[in-house]
C-alpha cells in the first residue's frame, strides 16, 4: 500500500491521465445528471476490474470536470452507479495552475477526525445551490488507482478533506440536501429548481436538454412533498 499524504499520482501516471483527457471529447454517452434523478440515491456498485471502459470513463469524467470547473465529480453523476471519482482540488481555471488530477476506484472512508466544521459547498448535480455542511476536517480514504494500486490519502483541513467526503457520499446515495434539515432543505431544493427551470428556458432552442432538467426538478419536488 503506498501512502500519499496530499500528493496524488506518480507523474507518469498522472501524464497518462491528462494526456488521455485531453483527447477524450464531448461525444460520451455520459452526461451530467441533475437532482431528482433516480442515480443520484443509489448506491454504487464495487468496480470489479479496470477495464478499458472504466479507463475512458474516467477520461470522460475528468474531462467533463474540467470543463464544467468542479474540482470533483462523482460516477453516478453522469449515470455510471460505480464506485469511481475524480478529483483535482488544485486547478484553477481562472489562473491556469498546473492540473493534478486524482482517480480514485472503489474509495472507502477508513478513519474521520473527532474535530469537524462547517464550511459551504456547491455540487455540479445541484446547480446554483451553496448550503453549509459540517463535516469532520480529517479523513483517511483507501482507494486504487487505474494501475491497481492501493493508495491511503491522509488529508485534513483542506478542500481535499472535504471533497472526498462530498464524492464519496455520492457513491453512497447521498446527497448535499441529506445534510440538511427540513426546512433548508425545502429552500435548496427550491433554489435549484428556479435555476434549473431558468437554465432550461434559456436553452429551450438547443433541444430536449433543457426540458430534461425542469422534468428533473418536477420530481424531485413531487418526491419530498409525498415524504
Amino acid at each position: 500500500m503506498v501512502s500519499i499524504g496530499q500528493t496524488c499520482l506518480d507523474s507518469k501516471c498522472r501524464e497518462k491521465i491528462l494526456e488521455d483527457a485531453a483527447v477524450s471529447d464531448s461525444k460520451s454517452d455520459f452526461h451530467l445528471r441533475f437532482m431528482g434523478e433516480d442515480v443520484l440515491t443509489q448506491k454504487a456498485e464495487e468496480v470489479g476490474e479496470v477495464t478499458p471502459e472504466i479507463e475512458k470513463l474516467a477520461d470522460d469524467m475528468l474531462s467533463l470536470m474540467y470543463e464544467e470547473e468542479g474540482c470533483g465529480l462523482a460516477a453516478p453523476q453522469i449515470g455510471a452507479p460505480l464506485r469511481l471519482v475524480v478529483i483535482d482540488c488544485d486547478y484553477d481555471p481562472s489562473s491556469q495552475t498546473k492540473k493534478n488530477p486524482y482517480v480514485l476506484i472503489n474509495p472507502e472512508i477508513v478513519e474521520l477526525s473527532d474535530e469537524t466544521a462547517k464550511d459551504s459547498e456547491g455540487c455540479l448535480s445541484f446547480p446554483g445551490l451553496s448550503v453549509e455542511i459540517e463535516r469532520p476536517v480529517g479523513v483517511v480514504v483507501e482507494a486504487e488507482d487505474l494501475e491497481g494500486n492501493v493508495l491511503r490519502y491522509e488529508v485534513e483541513g483542506s478542500l481535499l478533506a472535504r471533497c472526498l467526503q462530498h464524492e464519496i457520499d455520492h457513491l453512497n446515495g447521498v446527497t448535499m440536501l441529506d445534510h440538511l434539515g427540513p426546512i433548508a432543505r425545502m429552500k435548496a431544493i427550491s433554489t435549484v429548481r428556479e435555476k434549473m427551470q431558468g437554465d432550461a428556458a434559456a436553452g429551450a432552442a438547443n433541444g430536449a436538454e433543457g426540458e430534461t432538467a425542469t422534468h428533473s426538478a418536477e420530481r424531485t419536488e413531487k418526491s419530498t412533498e409525498e415524504k
